[in-house]
């Protein structure tokens, strides 16, 4: 236990406290705040249907207990878990990997059991349960658990580590002080957050609802045929590399369905191979301009292959396409297979439990309609011109949720330095 002395508590990002503090406060231990500090079993549980709830670090994983995705075991596993932790509301339970650091209250007057991935801090009754609870959410405990963490692979918390991590801790009275200001503050910045939330998603379904309308709502001149007939003659719809082997110094580049995570693909963080192992798939070697489309996996998604992927190649889970640009457009192409008119066809054929994918069969069979090219130009104008509206809202509120978590992340700094002098915090 730190001593007590006038003046102002201050805790550094990286976790380390000063001796300075106010009146009143002191700096303990977890371990000195608590009446226990365990964690659940070590051993890896049998699961039924029904029974009594088993919980992991996967139902902590945003400050909340997830309670609707939970496994269950049975009496006798129950009955020998129960001997060691017994979580009662009001105490606390926190991931020791994965998602570590991040904490959540029992809120619920149920028996359950916890596996060694979550640790169980039952707080002493001169310690607000909320108070030690935001605590824990804090970027200063953060900083102490992160200066902890033990292991390779996926690092985790040690029991005796995290009953070592240091709290500010003021007289009960200010810990709910500091409570009530916190909740009143964040309550106010989760209403902040849902409406930026609300309206990043009202500006992407804008985008949507036009896109589909354009395929929903056309005019004389459209036609209709199968992708296969649309693809240019040197652009045979096929699989890419199905065994592409080791990461190999200075290789070839290869796209894996992993990478389709943006409109344009180019040679940032791609994976290389040796370029022997792509000798038997020419029919996928890329050129540029190339439209990717996933047929493994998550299939439907669909990203552009840069100039900078000339000579590239991809694995069996894409497949590259190039529209016989007589007919169609291929920018127009890439919003074509992206509308919910191409990716409607897409889930219909799409099987497999473990893997989902679409046979390349079914996919060169996949019905396409297009207008004539001078409408298509017309189309790719406006979609551009919308989406590039579209991307700057989203960035706007990006931001505006962004700076929220940042906001937040300030009142609980301020919080344990015994700063929250007033009697609100007012989220802006």
């Amino acid at each position: 236990m730190k001593a007590m002395d006038d003046g102002k508590l201050i805790i550094d990002n990286d976790g380390k406290e000063n001796t300075q503090l106010l009146k009143g406060w002191e700096v303990k231990k977890l371990k000195e705040v608590c009446e226990k500090i365990t964690d659940g079993t070590h051993q890896t549980p049998k699961y039924f249907e029904e029974g009594y709830i088993f919980l992991s670090s996967k139902n902590v994983t945003s400050g909340k207990i997830d309670w609707d995705n939970v496994k269950y075991i049975d009496e006798k596993q129950h009955k020998e878990m129960h001997k060691r932790v017994a979580p009662k509301v009001g105490d606390i339970l926190l991931a020791k990997n994965g998602t570590t650091g991040i904490a959540a209250m029992v809120d619920r007057d149920v028996i359950f059991n916890i596996y060694v991935s979550l640790a169980h801090l039952s707080p002493l009754k001169n310690v607000s349960p909320f108070y030690l609870l935001h605590f824990i959410n804090s970027p200063l405990a953060k900083a102490q658990f992160n200066k902890r963490l033990k292991g390779v692979g996926v690092p985790n918390l040690h029991l005796e580590e995290i009953r070592e991590v240091e709290i500010p801790l003021p007289p009960l009275p200010e810990q709910q002080r500091i409570v009530a200001i916190l909740d009143e503050a964040f309550a106010t910045i989760a209403k902040a957050k849902a409406n930026a939330q609300q309206n990043l998603q009202n500006a992407k379904e804008l985008f949507e609802s036009y896109l589909q309308g354009v395929f929903e709502n056309k005019g004389e001149g459209w036609e209709e045929k199968s992708l296969e007939e649309l693809a240019d003659e040197k652009c045979t719809l096929s699989y890419g590399i199905v065994q592409p082997g080791e990461e190999y110094l200075d290789g070839l580049p290869i796209i894996r369905p992993t990478d389709l995570t943006k409109r344009f693909i180019d040679l940032t963080g791609l994976k290389r191979i040796d370029p022997k192992l792509a000798d038997g798939y020419k029919r996928t070697k890329l050129i540029g301009d190339e439209l990717l489309l996933c047929v493994r996996g998550t299939t439907g998604t669909i990203s552009i292959a840069t100039k900078d992927l000339v000579g590239a190649n991809v694995t069996r889970g894409i497949v590259p396409i190039r529209f016989n640009s007589k007919i169609i457009n291929q920018e127009f192409g890439y919003y074509l297979l992206s509308s919910d008119f191409i990716q409607k066809q897409i889930r219909a054929k799409t099987y497999g439990a473990a893997l989902m994918q679409i046979n390349i069969r079914d996919l060169r069979n996949i019905q396409t309609t297009y207008p004539l090219l001078k409408t298509q130009l017309i189309i790719v104008q406006k979609l551009d011109t919308l989406n590039a509206e579209t991307k700057k809202l989203e960035s706007i509120y990006q931001q505006k949720i962004n700076d929220l978590e940042e906001l937040k992340k300030s009142v609980l700094q301020k919080a344990f330095a015994g700063e929250l002098k007033t009697d609100k915090v007012v989220a802006v």
